[in-house]
């Protein structure tokens, strides 16, 4: 082989193995394989994100979303809704931390609340 063929297949050789190495500006994923990328829950047949959205009454709703019980507010996220079991006649709900009973005993975290238009369904 002459060495002019010699330094054609050097540098044929160079070329071929440096080629998977410059791809470029790197790009972001788009589409499912973002998804694939980040934290994700499910909530019935639809994804979210659990750092912008929660899974309230099987529907993906807002973190700062909040709904009355009795006459307090209450972070559906965060906290639930529970039926006051003591007898006091203006005393009917308590709001509790999720993930504690609501048949618990109560906590210093615990609000009591009132009994006044309280709809578990209405999401405001």
């Amino acid at each position: 082989m002459t060495p002019r063929r010699c330094i054609l297949a050097v540098l044929a050789a160079a070329c071929i193995l440096l080629l998977p190495c410059s791809h470029g500006a790197p790009v972001s994923p788009t589409g499912p394989q973002l998804l694939l990328c980040q934290s994700h829950e499910r909530c019935g047949d639809q994804f979210y994100d659990p750092r912008q959205d929660c899974c309230y009454d099987d529907a993906v709703v807002p973190l700062g979303r909040t709904q009355k019980c009795g006459n307090c507010t209450f972070r559906v996220c965060f906290e639930q809704c529970c039926p006051w079991l003591v007898n006091r006649p203006r005393e009917s709900f308590v709001v509790k931390v999720k993930g504690h009973s609501c048949y618990s005993a109560p906590s210093s975290d615990d609000r009591v609340c009132s009994r006044t238009c309280w709809s578990p369904k209405t999401i405001s």
